[in-house]
């Protein structure tokens, strides 16, 4: 009987296909997935560090198990990702019952680490290669039959100073542009219709066979794969968007705009001690030639209220920029101290009850932005959508625009295929249509103009 695993995934989409790509390799192995943990011979947890008390969750959750591992010795489990980077031989100590630690940079290794932890040998595999490319995973099991995940690159060269991504994924590595094109070409032939391109700093990509072939120019060329209607991409990073890239999102309409631009503070001097690389003044520039192309870009953020030192003044001065570029979405958070980062020797000075207060300040300010632009740029308009699956009411579907607003709609659309909408409702946080036609999943000519490049071009905003 094969063996049967189940990975619970925590984190963003960078976690969730390092899960897609674990999954192929068990797969790969002869193992089989199962959709919950009392079904599966193996557990993975598959981990992310960047919340709030990140370590003590993962914790929680492998005492849960605790018991059953005690009982049962056939029963094995894996603590893999970011927070298994973080503790590595720690979390053996604590969590004895583990079998299995194997950091970001391990994941490749995992069916040989399984048997060698069996013959008792070495649990914990957390050690980086920063002298490789990112591994290269294949079959990778994914869990979409429309969206394409994709790792581009890996890490982070920025050193933020709240941020433990460059502790726990290491310096960049970018993987060679050929392969990233390969499996596009691969995805599209197989029917996917929409890739989301991954990266810790996504936008400064470089080919690593061709330092001068960059983000632009890559994005240009996945735009132009045959089948493909939507691209994506995440996370980016505001100080590694150069003017060749604006040029190409705005040339493409098969590149989706809406762009994340994480400000994280609005005032100068907060994103000086955050080393946030840029100012104030230099995002709003940003922000501004994003809108002065011909496509309107529907931006998202994340911001950090509560950073040591900030002041109210501080605080207004991000108030003042989320009114003034009008965010269409937002992630937003206290601040609270992660290991290894270089903020964490600095007093956390912002009392509590102060980081609540201006939380719910932003939070309630930013839901009427987000209504405005609601009924501004979508009540009462045209839209197609990318069907995902069924709407939280268990009854209608829910699809995704190209500036990424969630619409709710009646029918029995399948996941994958395309529907145009009239948007009749608005809320804060989804949209509500009706169908206008039939639906389509084959792809249009999307480009609509086709820059002519220079990869000698050094060009920023």
């Amino acid at each position: 009987m094969a063996h049967r695993f189940f990975i619970e995934t925590f984190g963003c989409q960078m976690n969730q296909h390092d899960s897609e790509k674990i999954a192929g390799l068990l797969s790969h192995q002869g193992m089989v997935a199962v959709s919950g943990p009392d079904e599966a011979d193996l557990l993975i947890l598959n981990t992310c560090s960047v919340r709030e008390k990140a370590a003590q969750k993962v914790y929680s959750r492998l005492g849960e198990f605790k018991a059953r591992k005690q009982s049962d010795p056939n029963f094995r489990i894996g603590v893999v990702g970011c927070v298994a980077q973080q503790e590595g031989e720690e979390m053996v100590r604590r969590a004895p019952f583990v079998d299995l630690v194997v950091g970001t940079h391990m994941y490749h290794a995992i069916p040989d680490l399984l048997e060698q932890s069996r013959l008792g040998r070495s649990r914990v595999a957390t050690h980086f290669q920063q002298d490789h490319l990112p591994a290269e995973i294949a079959p990778v099991q994914r869990s979409s039959d429309f969206r394409a995940n994709i790792t581009i690159m890996e890490g982070c060269n920025k050193r933020c100073a709240f941020c433990i991504v460059p502790f726990t994924r290491g310096r960049e590595r970018n993987r060679p542009a050929r392969s990233i094109l390969e499996e596009a070409i691969r995805a599209a032939d197989e029917g996917f219709v929409e890739l989301l391109l991954l990266g810790q700093t996504v936008n400064s990509y470089k080919d690593p066979d061709n330092p001068r072939f960059k983000f632009a120019h890559l994005l240009a060329r996945l735009a132009e794969v045959p089948g493909l209607r939507r691209i994506r991409f995440t996370s980016p990073h505001p100080r590694d968007f150069c003017d060749e890239t604006l040029a190409v999102i705005d040339a493409y309409e098969v590149i989706c705009n809406q762009v994340h631009l994480p400000v994280q503070s609005g005032s100068s001097t907060v994103l000086k001690r955050m080393r946030r690389q840029y100012t104030r003044e230099w995002f709003l520039n940003l922000v501004e030639k994003f809108r002065s192309g011909r496509r309107r870009i529907a931006f998202s953020t994340d911001v950090i209220v509560g950073f040591p030192g900030e002041s109210e003044e501080d605080f207004e001065q991000t108030l003042s920029l989320v009114r003034q570029v009008e965010f269409e979405s937002m992630f937003s958070f206290k601040y609270s101290v992660r290991p290894q980062t270089e903020a964490q020797s600095w007093k956390d000075d912002v009392a509590e009850e102060v980081k609540t207060r201006r939380l719910m300040m932003l939070q309630r300010l930013q839901k009427g932005i987000q209504i405005d632009l609601h009924q501004r740029y979508y009540l009462g308009k045209q839209a197609e959508v990318l069907v995902e699956g069924v709407a939280r009411d268990g009854r209608q579907r829910s699809g995704r625009t190209t500036t990424g607003k969630i619409v709710n709609f009646a029918g029995d659309h399948s996941p994958g295929e395309f529907v145009k909408l009239l948007i009749t409702g608005v809320g804060p946080n989804s949209l509500q249509g009706e169908p206008l036609g039939e639906p389509s999943r084959t792809a249009a000519g999307m480009a609509i103009k086709e820059p002519e490049w220079n990869v000698n071009s050094e060009s920023r905003v």
